[in-house]
């Protein structure tokens, strides 16, 4: 494994890959969500939060590898699935688009405790939402075929390290980003921006 992981950090990217990859790591992250909404609403700063961020991109690191493994068997298997995962991955987008575009006002969480890291990991293993990310990132951005597992784990590490900004950002900002969502206004902008975002995300898959 560690033979591995060292070859991956060698693995080049397309630069139109890597683009794409790191685009759809902050898309993920910037709009309010099940991980971020709790480790904001924590309201501790960044050094307190900093087990929370490491077991969120750890949980991210081990999903994204086992997801792999499951779907570079199917690969192998049926040749041209992934190519039907793409476009189904891109539909979903687009209805979780939809889903933003119409949605009611967020959950404001505050006084939340600091979350330890192991938790955060159990929490992010158990996320569906987080599966499907997941599931996204092997699917859209791990070819299957030659180095697959270096080019998988190669992956993951520069999906979670793309994360960083967002999850940083929810950390430390969080409760001034709330305080902003409670005008109605402000909060109808964001559910419209995160719509077009997740929108324009879902046509990576399909490039």
């Amino acid at each position: 494994m560690r033979a591995a992981l060292t070859a991956s950090l060698a693995t080049p990217f397309a630069a139109d890959t890597l683009t794409a990859l790191v685009a759809y790591a902050l898309v993920t992250t910037l709009t309010p969500g099940s991980n971020t909404l709790p480790l904001s609403g924590s309201n501790s700063g960044l050094r307190r939060t900093g087990g929370h961020l490491l077991g969120l991109l750890w949980g991210s690191y081990l999903m994204i590898c086992l997801a792999g493994v499951v779907l570079g068997a199917l690969f192998v298997a049926a040749p041209g699935v992934q190519a039907v995962l793409r476009v189904a991955t891109g539909v979903y987008m687009l209805w979780l688009a939809s889903r933003f575009w119409r949605a009611a006002a967020l959950p404001v969480v505050t006084g939340l405790p600091p979350v330890r890291f192991g938790e955060a990991v159990l929490r992010q293993l158990g996320n569906p939402g987080a599966w499907f990310v997941a599931t996204a990132v092997v699917v859209g951005f791990v070819p299957a075929g030659e180095r697959y597992l270096e080019r998988m784990l190669a992956t993951a590490l520069v999906f979670c390290l793309a994360t960083l900004p967002g999850i940083v950002l929810w950390a430390m900002r969080g409760a001034r980003l709330y305080a902003w969502m409670r005008s109605p206004s402000h909060l109808r902008r964001l559910q419209r921006g995160m719509a077009a975002i997740t929108a324009a995300a879902a046509f990576l898959f399909w490039t």
